[in-house]
């Protein structure tokens, strides 16, 4: 159990740090304006499943900057080994984060129902 509150601590140092990186090193038009809203770590601390939103709900948009994380995760691993102190540094996977949508598609399903009344 105590290897729980592990994984949680370092996720968010994870969380705390991509963020800063993204917008102090990265320099990627297509990562501007990507913010970091969680991470889930696995729990031998080897891989970080990384969610990240944008404010565009373009597809194109979406896409462009899931490539340009991908193509910024060395550069982002590089900075993130000099900033944590961990034996290993995980290997990052970036997911866009779908529950801000799911959120609104619910909130407008809600307020149908309050208008169907």
């Amino acid at each position: 159990m105590a290897n729980h509150f592990r994984t949680d601590r370092v996720g968010m140092e994870i969380k705390r740090e991509v963020n800063e990186i993204l917008q102090k090193k990265v320099r990627d038009p297509r990562v501007q304006g990507v913010t970091i809203t969680d991470v889930q770590m696995v729990g031998d601390l080897s891989m970080a499943k990384v969610y990240y939103t944008i404010m565009s709900n373009l597809a194109s948009d979406n896409q462009k900057a899931q490539l340009g994380l991908e193509k910024a995760t060395g550069t982002i691993k590089r900075e993130l080994g000099r900033k944590l102190t961990l034996y290993k540094i995980p290997d990052l996977v970036f997911e866009k984060d779908q529950s801000i949508e799911y959120g609104n598609k619910i909130d407008q399903m809600l307020r149908a129902l309050e208008q169907k009344d």
